[in-house]
């Protein structure tokens, strides 16, 4: 009998059922279905529990990508986590990971959101501190806390929905459009999702949770955990109003921004492709915010594909560079890591919307739309130059790991050592060539033509090219030590840290606390309190304690004293 691993049935099963839900979806989508399921758990006395489960092709495909990323990513993972003797449970807690997902993903229900997005948030932390060590702990800590604060946002928003007679907020959105209390509640949402798709003040978290395993990285950054604050929105985005809206777009395109400017600044191979997670995250919100719903899901799912192709990829280099993720250390990969370097080549294409790509069908299509839509010259200059930017990351980093000399040891030798790995690499490269333009075809049946000027057509491949060059022209660059030393390392600490973002979200929050917390306890615990309390109280005691012990070492004549002083007060006391 042939022994079979988990990670094997896992991926057996999910691969199945993810081709199963996709094309149920394109089912649904060809013919304009929503199904409604509702399970009732308990009833009683006329009162139930009942759980409602909604079935669209938003949800149906959703559901279907990320089975399919998951499958590969179990299936990757079977070499990747091979020296690892807990392998069970890591592929178990990724399976959990992918449940929570799926409870997200169905519920038209806040309550049942609220488990899946609370699931998720657990689930995280858990694989954040996989490996256990200082830095994995901490990075846990801050990726927990920081989604907590989404997690009390929708908590309130539960609250706010009392109002209303029921948590099914999918029946509320048309009907109760600019009422108070919806403002309230997609407020909170927006908060919420926020800090779960990391946009400003909440971005430190990301990057943080790189301490996590490569295969939990292509699975977090591309269709789970991250890609859940922007599902909620685009489930919520009817209701949104204008100032919210206009919120939203600021917050999103300063974030996209911020994202693409640090990861030209960073050398951590993992880390730069967190970065250009985060920047996409930001243009899916912006376009959101922009009113285009579908152009974010769009967006959401062919990124989806090509960014989990492209942390396969960087584990497969960090595991053979034996665990460095220094690009400064690569060089020359591409000819002893021939298929890892091209697959690695192609999903980057893809993320710079590389024409006939799958990010080039959603990327461009939204380029075109801001340029079509109304929207001001910073939000313009937001979504322009931060694709220039990507473009420039993305060059800088063929420049590192595939050009130029190898930079780690002289006598080192690197091969694609597994074929597992290679197997889940190519069946995402597939879909990050092909899977835009099926996707554009079944969901934009009527191919969409947006007239443009001549100029405004060509900006988008204009920038991208812009900014391929000024990639490769700033790595080839040596600056020396005296060239504006101090001033572009300020420039590069503040670019390269995320605004200082990390600082203000840790120190910056901690600090004041801790301090206060340090001088209460001296001034009132080590100080006062303690003086007039527990040790006051104990010097009394021990003070009339030795008064007593004076007394009782005298004389006879002290005692005989006493007696006589009793015995004329028992008297006293009779003769009243």
């Amino acid at each position: 009998m042939m022994y079979m691993s988990i990670c094997f049935i896992s991926f057996i099963f999910l691969f199945l059922f993810s081709m199963f839900l996709i094309i149920l979806g394109f089912y649904f989508i060809l013919n304009d279905m929503i199904y409604f399921i509702e399970w009732e758990i308990i009833s009683l006395n006329s009162s139930s529990i009942v759980m409602t489960f909604l079935f669209d092709w938003m949800s149906l495909m959703f559901m279907g990508f990320v089975f399919f990323i998951s499958s590969l990513v179990i299936l990757y993972s079977d070499d990747y986590m091979s020296g690892d003797m807990n392998i069970n449970r890591f592929i178990l807690l990724v399976l959990m990971f992918v449940l929570s997902m799926m409870f997200l993903i169905i519920s038209p229900n806040l309550i049942s959101i609220l488990l899946g997005w609370d699931g998720l948030g657990l689930v995280s932390y858990c694989l954040v501190i996989y490996y256990q060590n200082i830095k994995s702990y901490n990075a846990g800590m801050l990726t927990a806390l920081s989604n907590r604060v989404g997690d009390v946002c929708l908590l309130m928003a539960i609250a706010w929905m009392l109002n209303f007679g029921s948590w099914n907020y999918i029946y509320y959105l048309e009907l109760l459009k600019g009422s108070f209390e919806m403002e309230i509640i997609s407020f909170l949402v927006v908060l919420a999702a926020m800090t779960k798709s990391a946009q400003i003040p909440f971005s430190s978290w990301l990057p943080a949770a790189m301490a996590a395993p490569t295969p939990v990285s292509a699975l977090v950054h591309s269709s789970t955990l991250v890609t859940a604050g922007v599902f909620l929105l685009i489930r919520f985005s009817v209701i949104f109003s204008d100032w919210l809206n206009i919120f939203l777009l600021f917050i999103s395109g300063l974030t996209m921004f911020m994202a693409g400017l640090g990861a030209n600044f960073e050398y951590d191979l993992k880390k730069i492709i967190a970065l250009s997670t985060l920047s996409q995250l930001g243009l899916m919100m912006s376009i959101l915010s922009m009113g285009f719903s579908i152009l974010a899901f769009f967006h959401l799912l062919t990124h989806a594909l090509f960014k989990a192709l492209l942390f396969m990829c960087a584990g497969m280099v960090i595991h053979v560079m034996k665990d460095s993720q220094d690009i400064r250390f690569m060089g020359n990969l591409s000819l002893q890591m021939p298929l890892t370097s091209t697959c690695l080549c192609i999903s980057n294409f893809a993320l710079c919307g590389m024409p006939f790509l799958a990010g080039f069908y959603s990327k461009d299509l939204i380029l075109e739309m801001v340029s079509l839509s109304y929207v001001n010259i910073f939000g313009f200059f937001l979504f322009f130059f931060s694709t220039g930017l990507t473009v420039c990351y993305s060059f800088r980093l063929f420049y590192y790991t595939l050009c130029g000399d190898f930079n780690m040891l002289s006598m080192f030798n690197m091969y694609e050592v597994s074929m597992s790995m290679i197997k889940g690499m190519i069946g995402l490269l597939i879909m990050a060539i092909m899977g835009g333009s099926f996707l554009s075809w079944v969901i934009f049946p009527t191919p969409l033509l947006i007239c443009l000027p001549f100029y405004l057509k060509t900006f988008v491949l204009l920038v991208s090219f812009l900014g391929g060059w000024f990639g490769y022209e700033i790595s080839s660059i040596n600056i020396g030590n005296k060239l504006m030393s101090i001033k572009f390392y300020l420039y590069s600490s503040f670019m390269g840290s995320m605004w200082f973002m990390p600082y203000l979200s840790t120190y910056g929050l901690s600090n004041l606390p801790l301090y206060l917390g340090y001088k209460s306890y001296k001034v009132f615990d080590s100080g006062w309190s303690e003086y007039f309390g527990g040790q006051g109280m104990y010097m009394l005691f021990m003070y009339m304690g030795k008064v007593n012990q004076w007394w009782q070492y005298n004389n006879l004549k002290f005692f005989l004293m006493f007696f006589v002083m009793w015995i004329v007060m028992l008297m006293f006391m009779l003769m009243i």
